[in-house]
């Protein structure tokens, strides 16, 4: 399969857009970042860190924290530069600052690349690895998942890739090589994004179909879709109890790890009862999200009680 490469440079001409006071621009740059989502890779940077034994120096972790929250805001912050138009046509973006214009395109492009310089000199300061990393996490999506978007449901796992990268960079700047926690802590979050955004698909399907947007759904069928989202629900179970094969976790972790697990592989399976609707969709949803952050707390908690 071909995917054509883009540069962050192709972006349509500035357009003339109203004043607006001080408070909204910065939320409007806060909200280019999409913040949710930059605090969950954060969170799972930092339980990695935590978890290759980082120790907790308060410069280093600042200047981790800090680039990372950086480089994920920037990669965001361009994707929505890159998504303007198809953003506009959805009911759940179309309030971004860009389709509503309250921003144009080029303010938007000079804040996701200078959010992205910023975030270099405290990444490499604390491991040129992490740098390495997060640029290449940033150039996978922005140049190759966002545009594939528009081509292909195979986009899905492609940018589960760059989503699952932040662990590695907080295990490289603990100053460990990538062992295998750390790769099957990669492989947890691959897992979790494909059912997770499955779900997102399956709720917004009409937005992305207007919009012009490759689902899952639209690839392999509302049907198809589902059965997808529980196959991964149970990858994401067997990924996640590897760890606990591993020193890095002991039983109390796998008690929650299979606890969580079910959970989220039952909200899978009532997709795909007959007559499920948007309120099943919905709950499946929700216990993806809040898998993540439930389970990488366990296992911290989990490796400090070790």
């Amino acid at each position: 399969m071909s995917v054509d490469l883009i540069s962050p440079l192709s972006i349509r001409p500035a357009r003339t857009v109203p004043a607006v006071p001080a408070r909204r621009v910065a939320a409007d740059l806060l909200q280019l970042t999409k913040p949710t989502l930059t605090a969950m890779n954060v969170l799972v940077m930092l339980g990695a860190y935590a978890l290759a034994g980082g120790g907790f120096d308060p410069v280093r972790l600042l200047a981790l924290l800090g680039g990372t929250t950086l480089i994920v805001g920037s990669a965001n912050a361009m994707n929505q530069v890159l998504e303007q138009d198809t953003d506009a046509l959805m009911a759940r973006t179309r309030n971004r600052p860009l389709p509503a214009g309250r921003m144009d395109a080029g303010a938007a492009a000079t804040f996701g690349f200078v959010t992205l310089l910023a975030s270099l000199p405290p990444l490499w300061v604390v491991d040129p690895g992490a740098a390495a990393l997060g640029v290449g996490a940033w150039l996978a999506y922005v140049c190759v998942y966002t545009p594939m978007k528009r081509r292909s449901g195979w986009a899905l796992l492609v940018g589960a890739v760059p989503g699952a990268v932040p662990p590695l960079m907080g295990w490289v700047a603990a100053g460990g090589a990538l062992a295998l926690e750390a790769w099957l802590l990669f492989a947890v979050l691959v897992a979790w994004q494909v059912p997770h955004f499955i779900g997102v698909a399956l709720l917004s399907g009409d937005d992305y179909a207007r919009a012009g947007i490759v689902t899952i759904v639209a690839d392999r069928g509302d049907r198809g879709a589902r059965v997808r989202a529980v196959a991964w629900s149970w990858a994401l179970l067997v990924a996640s109890l590897a760890l606990a094969a591993t020193p890095l976790a002991s039983g109390v972790y796998a008690v929650v790890a299979v606890a969580l697990g079910l959970y989220v592989c039952r909200a899978a399976g009532a997709l795909l009862r007959p007559g499920a609707g948007r309120d099943v969709t919905r709950r499946f949803f929700f216990a993806a999200l809040a898998y993540l952050p439930a389970l990488v707390l366990a296992l911290v908690l989990d490796a400090a009680l070790l």
